[in-house]
């Protein structure tokens, strides 16, 4: 059988390790369903090989892989709305130790376009450029949505402490 990737085997395990684990949670957060995410990280890693894209650094490739996945979760929403989603006890189980469950409960009720900017500005502490770049949006734009994503999450918390 001919290899027709563009990239060697090892590069691509080294990739899978080192980026998979959060590529999975961006996928997790933003589709709410297991299966989905992991297609739309596989699909990510896919793209990687056939395009085997040149990177200027280690934070361009991860902005690149970002940028892709977030890409294919768009797409996945698009073509799959009657997936039911996981439930929030399964999406603890994929979040690293010691990540606060109850702030990701409430980040998970907020629409999408907050809960990724949330995700990217204050989990994987982008600059405010680089989401901006990621999800194709002005900084200005992105701005404004971490405004208002923090008023939900305000709101949110604020009903859940008076429940």
């Amino acid at each position: 059988m001919i290899n027709t990737l563009a990239r060697p085997a090892d590069d691509i395990e080294k990739m899978v390790h080192t980026y998979g684990n959060m590529l999975f949670r961006l996928c997790i957060v933003t589709l709410g369903n297991d299966s989905d995410a992991k297609d739309a990280v596989q699909e990510t890693f896919i793209k990687y090989m056939k395009k085997a894209p040149k990177f200027k650094n280690d934070e361009h490739k991860k902005a690149w892989l970002i940028k892709v996945a977030t890409n294919q979760c768009r797409d996945i929403l698009r073509s799959k709305k009657r997936h039911q989603t996981v439930s929030i006890d399964e999406i603890n189980e994929y979040m690293e130790e010691g990540a606060e469950t109850m702030m990701l409960d409430l980040l998970m009720t907020l629409p999408d376009r907050f809960r990724i900017v949330l995700f990217l500005y204050y989990v994987e502490e982008y600059e405010i450029k680089a989401v901006a770049d990621i999800i194709g949006k002005t900084p200005s734009a992105v701005k404004m949505r971490l405004k208002k994503g923090r008023q939900l999450l305000k709101e949110e918390y604020e009903n859940w402490v008076n429940k």
